[in-house]
């Protein structure tokens, strides 16, 4: 069985492309470690990834072609994915932080708006906010 019989909607496919690219950024810092593959568990999950699925993308995440989302939203709810992701061990190391800025001009983002959606992303999700934008972000609606 090839990897195009297992996924055959579109929407289904957009998240196996998704959840692969998820894959390779967890594995791109070496072995996956037990936060991280809690996550993946937990995205899988999320995406309606089966086991079997789970097991061929976890093998061989390249074999999966990238297919990015079409909305603003969606595209920054998978940067959120994969930011969560990262932050599973509580840190960002360089290669993951190039990996994201990579990975946000993939999804259809300018080189410049990656760069800063990234950069604000990483001072909210890890813990870096001033209390003004902590107080704003508590805030808004």
């Amino acid at each position: 069985m090839s990897f195009s019989d297992l996924f055959d909607s579109g929407s289904h496919s957009r998240n196996i492309s998704h959840f692969a690219s998820i894959v390779r950024l967890a594995a791109v810092d070496g072995e996956i470690n037990d936060e991280e593959k809690a996550v993946l568990e937990r995205l899988a999950r999320k995406l309606d990834i089966n086991e079997e699925e789970y097991k061929l993308i976890l093998k061989n995440p390249e074999n999966i072609p990238f297919t990015a989302p079409n909305t603003k939203v969606k595209r920054l709810e998978r940067l959120y994915d994969l930011l969560t992701l990262v932050f599973a061990d509580h840190e960002m190391d360089e290669q993951e932080a190039f990996m994201m800025k990579r990975y946000g001009i993939a999804l259809g983002f300018s080189s410049e708006d990656s760069k800063a959606i990234i950069k604000r992303s990483i001072a909210i999700l890890g813990g870096k906010l001033s209390f003004d934008d902590y107080l704003y972000l508590l805030e808004k609606e």
